[in-house]
């Protein structure tokens, strides 16, 4: 399966391209490999499930659990990763354990 637009899907959601990678594979259990902006992984995948990981990253990793807005960072305090919101200053700690 290649995802041809997998660089720009990371750049919308403000998130570094590896990490996205890592969640994505894990979930899927697949392998699979990051080459001139375009994901391709080592076996069939369908598109639904490929949105369903996706959807779920975003609820994970990049909406704001007290205001709901996508507004958000990834920060890394010592060893804490916090999802650290830009439009309310919300800060909760976010599982790294990819």
């Amino acid at each position: 399966t290649v995802v041809s637009n997998f660089g720009q899907i990371a750049s919308s959601l403000n998130r570094d391209v590896e990490h996205l990678l890592k969640y994505i594979l894990k979930e899927l259990a697949t392998p699979g490999e990051f080459k001139n902006n375009v994901l391709i992984m080592g076996r069939k995948v369908s598109a639904q499930m490929i949105n369903d990981k996706i959807d779920k990253y975003v609820k994970e990793f990049v909406i704001c659990k007290e205001c709901k807005k996508p507004d958000t960072k990834m920060v890394k305090e010592e060893k804490i990763t916090f999802l650290k919101c830009q439009a309310c200053g919300a800060k909760q700690p976010v599982q790294t354990r990819l």
